[in-house]
C-alpha cells in the first residue's frame, strides 16, 4: 500500500510515512519520580524513541518537566478521563497527549484540551482499545470487530475535527491479533493520519513477541504504520530490543542482522550457545551488516555467502569468513572472540 501521510510532528520526530518511530512506556509507579526517570534514560540508551508515562493524577505532571530535562526523545502523557490532567499536562510541556476524546468528557473539556494543546503545537493521539468499546458499538457488532473499532476511532477524530484541530495519531489497540491486523488495514484506507501500531496486552515475553511479530510485522509490510509499540509484561527496555528485531526483519531498520542455523547432525560445536553469545553480545551494535553462525563448513559459507562476517563450526574448531571467502581457522573456544574481532574491523 502507498500511503500518503498527513505529518504529524511529535518533539524532533515527524510521523510522516519516511521513517517508522520505535514507543515504549514507563512502568515505574507514578509517584516515584527518581525511579521514572531513571527508567526513561534507560529506555532512550537502548533506543527508544518516543516514550509514554502515565499521568494519573495531578501530582504526576510533575513527571514531565523531570523527564524532560534528562532525556532528548519526546515524552507522551496518557491521560484517561479528567481533562484537567491534559491541560496541565500540555502547560508542563508534554510533546504529545493520548485521550480518549469519548472519556474526557463534555464537548468544553474536549475543547479546552484542543485549546491547550492547539496553542503549543502538541499533537493527539487517540487511542482506541478493544477492551473499551463505546456499549453501543458493542450492540450494534457484537463483539469488537475491525469495523468497531475503526468506526470508534473515526467517531473520536470527527469530535476533534469539529474543533478544527488536525494534529492527530491514532491507535486501534486488540489483544487480538486477526483483529488488530483487520483494523489498521481499514483504518489505512479510511484516512491519512499516522497511525501508531501495537498488539495490546499481548503477554509475557515469549508470546509478546510472538504475537507483536505477526500484528506489527504484517501492517509494516503492508506500508501501514509511523510509530510502533511491543507491548511486553516485563522490562519495556526489552521492549525496546524486540521492536528492533522486528524492524531488521522486514528489512526497515539497522542493526546487526543474525543468520544462524538449525544445526543438524554435521554440527561438532556448540552453535546454539556460540549463537545466543554472538546474539547477545551484538545487539547494541549500529552496524547494518549481516553476522552469519552457521553449524559446519560443508554448508555454512555457501548456504551464508552473503554475509558480511560469519563463522562456521568445524571439529572443535570453527572458520571465520566475509562474503563467501575464508578468512582463518580458531579453535573453538576463541570463536566468539575472533568474530567480535572482526565486526569490530568492518
Amino acid at each position: 500500500m502507498n500511503r500518503n501521510v498527513r505529518p504529524v510532528k511529535v518533539g524532533n520526530c515527524v510521523l510522516d510515512g519516511k521513517k517508522i518511530y520505535i514507543q515504549s512506556m514507563l512502568n515505574i509507579p507514578a509517584e516515584d519520580i527518581e525511579g521514572s526517570v531513571k527508567q526513561a534514560v534507560e529506555l532512550e540508551k537502548a533506543g527508544c524513541e518516543i516514550v509514554r508515562a502515565a499521568i494519573p493524577n495531578k501530582e504526576a505532571v510533575r513527571l514531565i518537566p523531570a523527564i524532560k530535562e534528562k532525556i532528548n526523545i519526546p515524552l507522551v502523557a496518557d491521560i484517561h478521563f479528567d481533562y484537567r490532567l491534559a491541560v496541565a499536562a500540555a502547560e508542563a510541556g508534554i510533546d504529545k497527549i493520548r485521550i480518549n476524546p469519548g472519556n474526557i468528557g463534555s464537548m468544553d473539556k474536549v475543547k479546552a484540551v484542543v485549546k491547550a494543546c492547539q496553542s503549543r503545537g502538541i499533537p493527539i493521539r487517540i487511542g482506541v482499545n478493544g477492551g473499551s468499546l463505546e456499549k453501543d458499538l458493542l450492540e450494534k457488532y457484537g463483539r469488537p470487530t475491525p469495523e468497531a473499532l475503526v468506526e470508534s476511532a473515526l467517531r473520536h477524530v470527527r469530535i476533534l475535527e469539529d474543533c478544527d484541530f488536525e494534529d492527530i495519531v491514532i491507535s486501534l489497540k486488540s489483544s487480538d491479533v486477526p483483529t488488530m491486523i483487520g483494523a489498521y488495514r481499514l483504518l489505512a484506507e479510511k484516512c491519512d493520519y499516522p497511525l501508531h501500531l501495537g498488539v495490546t496486552e499481548a503477554g509475557t515475553q515469549r508470546m509478546g513477541i510472538i504475537k507483536s511479530a505477526v500484528g506489527i510485522g504484517s501492517l509494516l509490510c503492508d506500508g501501514i504504520g509511523e510509530t510502533i509499540r511491543v507491548s511486553l509484561t516485563d522490562d519495556p527496555v526489552n521492549e525496546i530490543y524486540a521492536a528492533k528485531d522486528i524492524l531488521k526483519a522486514i528489512g526497515k531498520g539497522r542493526g546487526v542482522k543474525i543468520v544462524s542455523c538449525p544445526t543438524c547432525g554435521r554440527t561438532k560445536i556448540d552453535l546454539i550457545s556460540l549463537a545466543k553469545k554472538v546474539e547477545d553480545a551484538v545487539k547494541d551494535i549500529d552496524k547494518d551488516i549481516t553476522v552469519a553462525v552457521m553449524g559446519c563448513v560443508v554448508n555454512g559459507i555457501g548456504e551464508s555467502g552473503n554475509a558480511d562476517i560469519g563463522i562456521a563450526g568445524g571439529d572443535g574448531c570453527a572458520v571465520l569468513f566475509a562474503k563467501g571467502q575464508m578468512i582463518r581457522k580458531v579453535d573453538e573456544a576463541e570463536a566468539l572472540s575472533a568474530l567480535l574481532d572482526e565486526i569490530e574491523k568492518i
